[in-house]
């Protein structure tokens, strides 16, 4: 066993930095693995290079392209590389400390090989009352893995995600983005399992699940063909319509809103103006 401070990698093939007093073989331990940051090969070609520009072309200033530019580099390297870095920042003209910046802050963005399925459960606020790190910790120990770790057969990502919009389905996971409701530890071993065996999987309100890469490729722009796919609501997201709608609610009209407003202002001004006239025979009757 490495100790706590050691660079050489560990039996696993592991780093062995580990915060003191964290135990190694704890699976939801994070157990950083290692970046590889010299050029080596690279997947990108100038149909990818294509593809960036046309990405670039898209925005009123180029550099805004950068977030999705970095999701097609994802869709063809597996991650963001030295080289797509480099791709990047060639074609938007900044520099590749800018590009890198962007690509170490947000957590979609990864500087590791990724899985086939990017799997994040949710175990913020509600998901985690719900049930979110029971279903995280029982997948964890399946899977043998930590938070933004891959299994050895490279099928599965597992993560802890933030906030993903969809409490009223908690506990909740997303598997590439799509989600996945209403979720308990049995089902999610079961979800998993589905994936690694190579089944068909499909959003409980969304298309059917694809590899990452591909879903990579969509966030860069480029549409499958899948977005109307299956249900994109759910009957728990419509409660409040169908409630409006059999009490006979309805949102103001432009106009109504407007003289509603104005009826507003005209009592708030009668009111300000009571008010001032009021402080004024006051300060008169005090002289």
């Amino acid at each position: 066993m490495n100790s706590a401070h050691d660079n050489t990698p560990s039996a696993d093939g592991r780093f062995g930095q580990v915060p003191p007093g964290v135990d190694v073989e704890d699976p939801n331990s994070h157990r950083p693995e290692p970046i590889e940051f010299t050029d080596g090969e690279t997947a990108i070609g100038e149909q990818t290079m294509d593809e960036l520009r046309q990405i670039a072309a898209r925005y009123p200033q180029s550099r805004s392209a950068l977030l999705p530019m970095l999701h097609l580099v994802q869709s063809v390297e597996g991650r963001v590389t030295p080289a797509g870095i480099e791709a990047c920042a060639q074609v938007l003209d900044i520099s590749t400390a800018d590009v890198s910046s962007v690509a170490t802050f947000y957590t979609m963005y990864k500087r590791r090989p990724n899985g086939e399925y990017n799997v994040g459960v949710c175990t913020t606020a509600l998901c985690a009352i719900m049930g979110g790190d029971d279903v995280y910790d029982r997948l964890s120990k399946h899977l043998g893995v930590g938070h933004d770790e891959t299994t050895a057969d490279g099928r599965i990502t597992l993560e802890r995600i933030e906030c993903n919009a969809g409490c009223d389905y908690a506990p909740l996971m997303m598997v590439n983005w799509e989600f996945m409701d209403n979720q308990t530890p049995d089902s999610a071993v079961e979800l998993v399992d589905k994936l690694t065996a190579g089944e068909e999987v499909t959003s409980t309100r969304g298309a059917r699940i694809c590899s990452w890469r591909q879903s990579e490729r969509v966030l860069a722009g480029f549409p499958d063909g899948r977005a109307d796919e299956g249900p994109t609501s759910g009957a728990t997201s419509q409660l409040g319509v169908r409630i409006a709608a059999e009490q006979g609610w309805a949102a103001p009209t432009v106009e109504e809103a407007a003289e509603a407003k104005a009826e507003a202002d005209r009592i708030a001004a009668e009111k300000e103006a009571a008010e001032k006239a009021e402080a004024e025979k006051s300060e008169g009757e005090a002289k």
